[in-house]
């Protein structure tokens, strides 16, 4: 079955959206967004695994649970991650405001952050913006919200995807932000997924779940997972659809659908890394399990050695031997082949004939593939990465500089 993008975010039926800039970042980008559905949504969530969480998180596992929301909102330029009692208060108040003003409960409102950890909420400035937030809201304000929601990203991460379920018209759409701190489990991102079809809330959870396993969780950038990741699912039902659960006959569209949607959100972050001039997709096969394909895999992807030659011209293959011999998967050097797209550079732990300008002119693209077989057993795995240049390390000085945490201007 093909599955046609649109690299935009189209708002199904039932749902509006709204991105301001509310001065939570010294630069006057959007920096608040609301999402909400004119019904009662089915939602369902995936969060960070980092012990240290942020207090939106902690919040919206607790409204997760009801698997049913209204709304979404964010700010970013503040992460309110170890913020303390303090934090969670906050987290509340937004909850709270946002509940009152859309006339839902607070229970039903769901709240996201992302920016610089450990400084103080601006809550005069954020209820400011979610007083004006409201009115702004509309159906076509999809493209602003995904704006808002952006830190270090050059661009926004938008995808829409439509299909019939029961033969009626159905509308997935979804954005996210990512471009530092991204490590998997889950990358450090927020994703958000929208649709009109009507979906049952284990159904829904499960899809979901699988979903950012081979998607987001197959993204590294730096190598360091961020205390505020968070991906959100709501389904209004408003296409009028019999609920979709796995054994239904278009279940296997839509779990495609949202598939394919997940992995173009997923490889935009990675090839927006922050300084980012290549996106890289690592494969490794042939592993004893899938297990230390991705341990494989992951090494790689995360080697300083490996991305800062990938920034250059020359392709040093022996770091990334390096790499999958310190990794937690079993290698015999002597039977490793490596290719750089097609171009075999090395075959059973040995160094070809193909040039090595052969295998720059493939490391000199924009986007290209790692290939590695480790001819050990069917494991594999992917990871989808980029490169490290100088760009980065600037980036980040600039960031940490910014007194209050704010987005550099």
């Amino acid at each position: 079955m093909k599955i046609a993008l649109v690299d935009d975010v189209v708002l199904p039926q039932g749902f509006r959206a709204a991105g301001i800039a509310s001065g939570i970042k010294r630069s006057g980008k959007r920096d608040l967004m609301l999402v909400v559905s004119d019904r009662p949504a089915t939602c369902a969530g995936v969060f960070t695994t980092n012990q240290v969480q942020a207090a939106p998180v902690k919040l919206d596992r607790e409204v997760v649970k009801n698997q049913s929301a209204r709304a979404i909102v964010v700010n970013s330029g503040n992460a309110n991650a170890c913020t303390g009692a303090s934090g969670l208060r906050d987290a509340k108040a937004m909850q709270a405001q946002a509940a009152k003003l859309l006339k839902v409960k607070a229970g039903e409102v769901l709240v996201c952050s992302t920016g610089a950890i450990g400084k103080p909420m601006p809550m005069n400035t954020i209820r400011a913006g979610i007083q004006q937030i409201v009115p702004a809201l509309s159906a076509d304000g999809g493209p602003d919200a995904a704006l808002a929601i952006m830190t270090t990203d050059t661009r926004k991460k938008t995808a829409t995807v439509r299909l019939a379920v029961d033969g009626k018209p159905v509308t997935l759409t979804a954005f996210a932000k990512g471009a530092g701190m991204i490590e998997p489990n889950m990358a450090t991102m927020l994703g958000f997924f929208f649709t009109d079809a009507a979906v049952e809330p284990r159904a829904l959870q499960h899809a979901l779940k699988q979903a950012v396993d081979a998607s987001f969780n197959r993204v590294s950038v730096d190598g360091d997972m961020s205390t505020n990741d968070t991906c959100l699912f709501l389904a209004n039902g408003a296409a009028g659809n019999k609920p979709l659960t796995p054994k239904h006959k278009d279940w296997p569209a839509f779990t495609a659908a949202l598939f394919v949607i997940a992995l173009d959100l997923a490889t935009k972050i990675a090839a927006d890394g922050e300084g980012a001039t290549k996106l890289v997709t690592v494969r490794v096969e042939g592993a004893r399990s899938d297990a230390e394909a991705d341990a494989a895999a992951r090494a790689v992807a995360n080697s300083m050695l490996v991305k800062t030659c990938w920034n250059g011209d020359y392709p040093n293959w022996g770091r990334i031997m390096d790499a999958i011999g310190y990794s937690a998967a079993r290698v015999d050097e002597s039977k490793v082949d490596i290719f750089y797209d097609a171009r075999h550079a090395v075959r059973r732990g040995l160094a070809t004939r193909t040039s090595i300008a052969a295998l720059s002119a493939v490391q000199k693209q924009k986007q290209f593939t790692i290939r590695i077989d480790l001819h050990l057993g069917k494991g594999q795995a992917e990871v989808y990465t980029c490169d490290c240049s100088e760009e980065y390390v600037r980036i980040n000085v600039d960031y940490i500089k910014m007194p209050d945490g704010r987005e550099p201007t």
